[in-house]
């Protein structure tokens, strides 16, 4: 057989080759190249362009992030007399942190709610020259507890960081209460406009009024006229809503209206924990409102008149400090 031949059944075998494997290809497609799994607020290691939203986890739902943590040094909650509740925030390398950017006239806030989300607390503990934050501190009913740090670490963005606490006893968690447009609080209604969009900003209006009448003497508690808490049901993801505009501004008026921009991440029911001050006093006006249509809780059976918190509060232990 001379040399032509030879290289002519050569290609032609060579063809036979590349045409199998082109079948085998269209059997088999090539497997599409994977994305790094996220890790600790959903940081993956593709840029940041490239991240879809949903790779952003809510605020309150990690103990630690972005080489942040909370560490609570208090296994467990008072149900009678407060005691000492202490924690500490920890920076990159283990650090303490013990330098923060002031918000809102406190260096942290600290929020207390039962898993059922009753028994809100909105407090400030104090920071020690160890680097160890304490407040005394007590629930009125045992359960599962959420605790949220919100703060501001020098030089970095707001974070919010959450943990479990327990409060010994026996838990009766209590059903959602039904959505409503209004909340009584010693004396004081306060009526909510506006409806929670998901994904997108919503206007809500909470108007203050007492005994029939507008209350337009509202005082700056925390340098602003109210401060807005709302926690989705389910896994408690957090958002601290701060309203339009600040007392002395020369623009916004101490009440009746208390006008917030709130972004939900998802449908679904929140709880809404509106704060506010009037003459000299602290409350807390509570909401249920659903985002979409998701399906609004059931009424809450009627219940027996509680006896005060250790906070003076109620059965729900509000406080403010």
């Amino acid at each position: 057989m001379n040399t032509a031949i030879k290289l002519g059944g050569f290609g032609i075998a060579l063809a036979a080759v590349f045409t199998a494997a082109l079948g085998l290809g269209s059997l088999f497609p090539a497997a599409a190249p994977t994305t790094p799994a996220a890790h600790d607020g959903g940081h993956t290691g593709t840029p940041p362009e490239q991240n879809t939203p949903a790779a952003v986890l809510p605020a309150g739902l990690q103990i630690s992030q972005d080489g942040y943590r909370l560490t609570p040094l208090t296994s467990s909650l008072s149900t009678g007399a407060p005691q000492p509740f202490r924690f500490q925030i920890t920076g990159p390398g283990g650090r303490l942190v013990t330098d923060y950017t002031t918000s809102h006239d406190k260096d942290l806030h600290l929020i207390v709610v039962r898993r059922d989300l009753s028994g809100f607390q909105h407090v400030h503990p104090e920071l020690g020259s160890d680097g160890t934050w304490s407040i005394p501190l007590a629930v009125a009913a045992a359960g599962q507890y959420r605790v949220f740090a919100d703060f501001q670490p020098a030089g970095h963005d707001g974070l919010t960081l959450g943990a479990d606490v327990p409060a010994a006893g026996d838990y009766q968690p209590a059903p959602l209460p039904a959505t409503a447009r209004t909340a009584t609080v010693d004396g004081y209604t306060v009526t909510l406009t506006g409806d929670l969009t998901p994904g997108a900003s919503s206007k809500l209006t909470l108007s203050v009024s007492k005994d029939g009448e507008p209350v337009t003497d509202l005082q700056s508690y925390l340098g602003a006229y109210g401060h807005l808490v709302a926690l989705r049901d389910g896994d408690l993801a957090y958002l601290h809503v701060h309203p339009d505009g600040a007392p002395g501004d020369g623009r916004t008026t101490p009440g009746p209206d208390v006008a917030f921009h709130a972004e939900v991440p998802s449908t679904g029911a929140y709880r809404l924990y509106l704060d506010f001050q009037h003459d000299g006093k602290v409350r807390t006006a509570e909401f249920t409102a659903v985002a979409g249509t998701a399906t609004p809780p059931s009424p809450a059976p009627p219940a027996a008149s509680a006896a005060p918190s250790p906070s003076g509060h109620g059965a729900d232990g509000h406080t403010h400090d």
